[in-house]
């Protein structure tokens, strides 16, 4: 069967694309190896979601010294979208060019900042983000401000904030992609619950990629989903320059699909690997890989999570408001980039316990989970050739990281653990309200690096030299005439933020461009959306 566009994989990246192309009228099919989520009431457990890990793949990979790794991915229509915080922030300007960190350099993207800046609102618009522009001091210039107000802190986040604000720090709003609206709560899709971040959302209350982009795109009547369709193989012409066949396994049988355009968007890890299986006479290395790039340079940013303890305890449900980017660059004593701090969803006791934290003392785990402020810290790794995507003999994934750049996340957690002891002082407790802070192993037995790979990205990365990068500034592959790549594979730097936005912004970005190919006018009147108060 033969389409114009087949896009492969369904989230940030995929479903956005899927979404931009569908009112051209030109025959699209999205292939998605998921299924949809269940909706059903495990949606909301904590046990469900954190300690059985009821929606998370069954895959095995194996790590570099061929260790078994349990990836902590998901694969169903909108992709990992379902299960993110829903924190789409842009790229620092300065992110976009050669920045010097204490482990190494952070080299320049092939477009700037302002070449992306468009795309950027448009997609903030699209995922209905909420926020306030002028409070973060690193936020690039921004061409619009938001549609949606910020999503209100509760007390004992405003109270932070306030205490940060009085230690001279800049606290902002984290920009979100919810359907929240507070001045009209019961007619409101999101009800600001405590099972956000890493959950799917049982309402539909998050701007996720199935939500807001492959639903709305199947009300065109050109655009087919196909859920269970594993993507096996790439095929080419005998000159190697195009694709010609796309290989399915679904319901135990093989498919073929053929179109004009082919767009890989499985995520970083999936889609160098489906690369690195395609390979053959023409690509003996993996399709579009004669710079021997694809599956290298894997990052996924350095995060941690950090409790803060105190006597009092934190009532707050909707947790993750606040932000600090006051050392995203550095400080006057260190003048290398360290990173943001900002918060994950509530924990709990259940949640915890899949961690096993250190017990403070006196401390059981449903107590830590109800007195905690539970930070969310990253930031930047370098891009390391040895970092990679390999196969193995069985055609297995293994993923090798060679963690690097750490000291600016040291003094990052550092400088948290500072402002944490300025707190004002708590009128029952005094100053000795803030028990300390505890790192949460979320993924314990496993590194971190390896097993947490929702922020996975570059291993396809794009560049204007066809010996040193896998695709051109437009995400279209060097050697393959038809075939794109546009999640987060194709970046040549990491950031220190969530990369969901930038893969959104770029799938936008890139869309344009495949319809321009095609011959097709973009009918921006013809886009469906979801209203935050539907």
């Amino acid at each position: 069967m033969h389409f114009d566009v087949i896009v492969i994989g369904s989230g940030a990246g995929g479903g956005t694309l899927a979404h931009r192309l569908a009112p051209s009228g030109k025959r699209i099919l999205i292939l998605e190896r998921g299924d949809y989520v269940p909706r059903e009431a495990e949606n909301w457990s904590t046990r469900a979601v954190n300690v059985e890990g009821r929606y998370q793949t069954r895959e095995v990979w194996r790590s570099g010294d061929g260790t078994a790794l349990h990836p902590h991915t998901n694969y169903g229509v909108g992709g990992n979208t379902k299960f993110y915080g829903a924190a789409l922030f842009r790229l620092r300007e300065e992110d976009f060019r050669e920045l010097r960190h204490h482990g190494g350099i952070s080299p320049a993207w092939p477009v700037s900042y302002s070449d992306l800046e468009p795309y950027y609102t448009e997609a903030e618009h699209l995922y209905q983000v909420h926020g306030e522009r002028g409070e973060d001091p690193t936020e690039p210039p921004a061409s619009a401000g938001y549609r949606f107000p910020a999503v209100s802190h509760e007390p004992r986040i405003q109270q932070l904030s306030d205490d940060w604000g009085r230690a001279g720090c800049k606290p902002f709003h984290v920009p979100l992609g919810v359907m929240l609206d507070e001045s009209d709560r019961r007619r409101s899709r999101c009800i600001r619950c405590a099972t956000c971040d890493g959950h799917p959302c049982l309402v539909s209350g998050k701007s996720d990629a199935q939500v807001v982009c492959v639903d709305p795109a199947l009300e065109h009547p050109n655009v087919t989903l196909l859920t269970g369709a594993y993507v096996s193989r790439l095929e080419t012409s005998a000159s190697g320059r195009e694709i010609t066949r796309v290989l399915v396994e679904r319901n135990g049988a093989r498919e073929t699909y053929t179109a004009d355009i082919v767009v890989v968007s499985a995520g970083a890890i999936n889609s160098a690997a489906l690369l690195l299986r395609s390979a053959s006479d023409r690509h003996p290395g993996g399709l579009a890989n004669g710079s021997g790039v694809v599956g290298r340079h894997y990052m996924g940013h350095i995060n941690s999570v950090l409790m803060a303890l105190s006597r009092c305890p934190n009532p707050t449900v909707f947790q993750k408001t606040l932000a600090l980017n006051d050392f995203y660059f550095g400080s006057k004593e260190w003048p290398y980039p360290m990173g943001h701090i900002s918060f994950v969803g509530k924990l709990d006791g259940v949640t915890l316990s899949a961690g096993a934290p250190k017990l403070a003392p006196g401390w059981t785990l449903d107590l830590m989970g109800k007195h905690s402020l539970d930070f969310w810290l990253t930031s930047e790794d370098l891009p390391d050739p040895e970092s990679r995507v390999t196969l193995d003999r069985d055609g297995g994934i293994v993923l090798t990281y060679r963690p690097n750049n750490g000291e600016g996340h040291q003094r990052l957690t550092r400088r948290l653990e500072g402002l944490m002891q300025q707190q004002s002082r708590c009128a029952v407790h005094g100053h000795e309200c803030h028990q300390g802070l505890f790192s949460r192993n979320l993924f314990i037995g496993q590194q971190i690096p390896l097993a947490g790979v929702a922020h996975q990205n570059g291993t396809v990365r794009f560049g204007t030299d066809p010996t040193t990068s896998a695709l051109d500034v437009n995400c279209r592959a060097h050697q393959v005439d038809n075939l794109y790549v546009v999640d987060g594979s194709f970046f040549p730097s990491s950031g220190a933020v969530n990369p969901a936005l930038t893969i959104m912004a770029n799938a936008l970005r890139v869309g344009d461009r495949i319809l321009e190919r095609l011959g097709a006018r973009r009918q921006v009147a013809a886009e469906l959306t979801v209203g935050a108060g539907a």
